[in-house]
């Protein structure tokens, strides 16, 4: 373990697989203690497993984000398993496809909820610990679809594009109470994440043909690259850093930017 985050503690929802799970077990090789928590306990808890094994300390929770009540239970579970919080992921989300004549008004809704007010209400949670240590960070998951638009996602692009001001905002009215706010951004990762948009285009080879087309570097982002980004905002490496959204999609965005 490097000590990067030696004595922090960091609560991660959605950790159970995927990004979520790439960034808990790089937040702990950086010495960090970690609330694991996912929807699916099982998952959850064979992440902490990975941790755990590995030298870390992880404690593992069911989560199911659209319970707002249980958002809280978590915080106050973790502040009695690991003491403190000063890292908080908030990575769970949804992807909804459709045009907006195709979308159901629910599912749109759902995907709010999930993808925005989960993160808030998150937010909400940790920010009376967080300004009672003076200081923390708080890291939501958006999207590179939350800074350039797609053919028939405008659920998740438009909720992605809402994470990034909501990350705004908060970094510049908790920026005195030394709380750090920033949004990852990723692109294309190889996770089942892809799978309804891999539906709506038609197969696994149609992604990939559209993954080497739209990214300039022409390929999936890894696990490990991300799981790197998301240890540079949560860390010192990222001191003087608030209120952005990093992007990290290979090129994608700047590609879509120079054809519109």
């Amino acid at each position: 373990m490097n000590g990067l985050l030696e004595d922090k503690v960091a609560l991660v929802t959605a950790a159970g697989t995927g990004i979520g799970r790439a960034g808990a077990v790089k937040m702990a090789g950086a010495g960090a203690k970690v609330y694991v928590t996912d929807r699916d306990p099982d998952a959850a808890a064979r992440t902490a497993e990975i941790i755990n094994g590995n030298g870390g300390t992880a404690v593992a929770a069911g989560l199911d984000v659209a319970d707002f009540g249980q958002i809280g239970t978590a915080v106050r579970n973790c502040l009695e398993a690991l003491g403190r919080i000063d890292i908080l992921h908030n990575h769970a989300g949804i992807q909804i496809a459709g045009k907006a004549g195709d979308v159901r008004i629910e599912d749109f809704e759902r995907s709010v909820a999930i993808n925005v007010t989960a993160q808030l209400a998150a937010v909400k949670a940790v920010l009376p610990v967080m300004v009672r240590q003076s200081g923390g960070v708080i890291l939501n998951t958006a999207s590179n679809a939350g800074v350039v638009v797609d053919h028939g996602m405008l659920a998740y692009n438009t909720t992605k594009s809402a994470v990034i001001t909501m990350t705004r905002q908060i970094a510049l009215d908790y920026g005195r109470s030394g709380i750090r706010v920033n949004a990852l951004c990723p692109g294309w990762v190889d996770t089942p994440f892809n799978l309804p948009y891999e539906r709506q285009l038609g197969g696994r080879d149609a992604l990939e043909a559209v993954v080497r087309d739209k990214v300039p570097l022409g390929r999936f982002g890894t696990l490990d690259e991300i799981a790197t980004a998301i240890l540079f905002l949560v860390s010192p490496m990222s001191s003087y850093l608030t209120g952005q959204a990093l992007v990290v999609d290979g090129g994608e965005s700047i590609a879509s930017a120079s054809q519109s």
